[in-house]
């Protein structure tokens, strides 16, 4: 059963009625998730792969690919403006170097959506995520104001401090291995406005440390304050504190004596952004086991258009989320 967020997360995608490129049509699951996509109107899938190859999966997986469009790349009849548009991105290329790039179903599904063919891209079933964020930052780019691409996950928790279905942001679990303070800066933005457009309500972003406001001196905690500073100076419409230990991040009463801050983050953060991928993803991993919580994710992010990665164990139902996600905050 989903949750009242994702029944509304669901709905507002929906509406949209996008495009989304599926370009690991060889798949299985892509398939299925195609299948799917299309009878529940999510979206309209688009599935890249070879025709007869993917009619022959589909059969063996009784499933039908009616109404579904599929595109191979190698022979596509856009080829051409495809390649001219990279040539375009990256002058260094050729157009026959050009053309040898976009055959490639992940570069030729980017481009889609970078020449508005598509409204989003959803990969990663097959392939791995440096592949799919290699792909998105060759044909796509990242967005206006922001040098990092990063990743965050949708975290829903059955009932957290007296509250049922909670549900948090959390970011970089996934991407960036040991962001620098400019990098946690921009990731802290990109999850911020994700967060807006998902949760439907203001962001409230907490820097997380070891160190809640100078009770502890360390250069690893230097580095989220020098983030911090950067985040507010870059962003000062952001609500934004740190740095700060989860605790005082989360819980009012602890917040109450450990943090002087006037921006109400302390005590009812709902974006919280981790130090490096070591603290992010053993979190994550420990919440989704240990509170039963959902973990929708990763989803990429700060991309100049709308792009999601998938773990390669992702499962349909994973599929079809992620791309609810990302026409849902495109």
């Amino acid at each position: 059963m989903q949750s009242q967020l994702l029944e509304q997360i669901y709905a507002k995608a929906k509406a949209k009625q996008a495009k989304v490129v599926l370009p690991e049509g060889e798949d299985p699951r892509t398939l299925e998730a195609a299948r799917k996509i299309q009878d529940s109107q999510l979206a309209h899938p688009i599935v890249l792969g070879k025709p007869d190859e993917l009619e022959k999966i589909a059969k063996e997986h009784n499933l039908s690919l009616d109404q579904i469009e599929i595109i191979n790349p190698e022979t596509s009849d856009k080829l051409d403006v495809y390649s001219e548009g990279y040539v375009n991105r990256r002058s260094k290329n050729t157009p026959e170097s050009a053309e040898r790039v976009v055959k490639k179903a992940l570069n030729y599904g980017g481009m889609m959506v970078h020449l508005g063919d598509a409204d989003a891209m959803v990969a990663g079933a097959a392939n791995p995520t440096a592949r799919v964020i290699k792909a998105a930052l060759i044909t796509i780019g990242v967005a206006e104001g922001i040098k990092v691409a990063s990743s965050y996950f949708l975290m829903q928790l059955p009932e957290f401090q007296g509250q049922k279905d909670k549900a948090l942001i959390f970011a970089d679990c996934g991407v960036n291995i040991d962001p620098n303070p400019e990098q946690l800066a921009d990731i802290a933005i990109s999850s911020a406005q994700n967060a807006e457009k998902l949760l439907g309500e203001p962001a409230k972003v907490a820097m997380l440390s070891f160190s809640t406001q100078g009770s502890a001196q360390h250069p690893l905690i230097d580095k989220v304050t020098k983030a911090t500073a950067i985040l507010k100076e870059k962003a000062p419409e952001l609500a934004v504190a740190g740095e700060l230990q989860a605790d005082a991040a989360l819980i009012p009463s602890v917040a109450a004596k450990k943090v002087n801050d006037d921006s109400g983050v302390a005590g009812h953060a709902n974006v919280l952004i981790f130090p490096d991928i070591n603290a992010g993803n053993i979190c994550y991993k420990m919440v989704q086991y240990t509170a039963n919580a959902q973990a929708v994710g990763p989803i990429l992010q700060g991309f100049a258009k709308p792009i999601s990665d998938l773990s390669r164990g992702a499962s349909v139902d994973d599929i079809i989320t992620a791309t609810a996600i990302i026409l849902a905050t495109s």
